[in-house]
């Protein structure tokens, strides 16, 4: 498809399923909800998604909440789901759920709730 060409809602869900199973088709748009521990972690993980988007200039409203984070995209030039939302919903993935792999001299957050800011499924 063309950057700029509309999916139908059912292709949205066949992409999906396929390609970003974490996110789901809401009211016309792609939307991913994020849990946090806490409002701190929320409002950084805002940010950070905040950082992504304003990089590939392609902005989606989030919905900031005490232990969540939801996005949603859609493209409202074309007034529906384009390319550029599919593409900046798995950049999103890449980002927010990165984890040093095993043999990284880097070990990632401790699994224990004092620690733990992101609730992954």
């Amino acid at each position: 498809m063309a950057e700029s060409d509309v999916y139908s809602s059912d292709q949205v869900r066949h992409k999906l399923a396929r390609d970003l199973p974490a996110w789901e088709l809401a009211d016309g748009r792609l939307c991913r909800t994020f849990r946090t521990a806490d409002f701190r972690t929320a409002l950084m993980l805002t940010n950070a998604i905040g950082h992504v988007a304003e990089q590939a200039w392609h902005h989606p409203d989030i919905q900031l909440g005490w232990g969540s984070v939801t996005v949603s995209l859609v493209s409202h030039d074309a007034d529906g789901i384009t390319d550029r939302d599919f593409e900046l919903a798995a950049r999103i993935d890449r980002f927010v759920d990165w984890q040093p792999p095993a043999d990284s001299a880097l070990t990632g957050t401790p699994d224990n709730d004092r620690w733990r800011y992101l609730v992954h499924d």
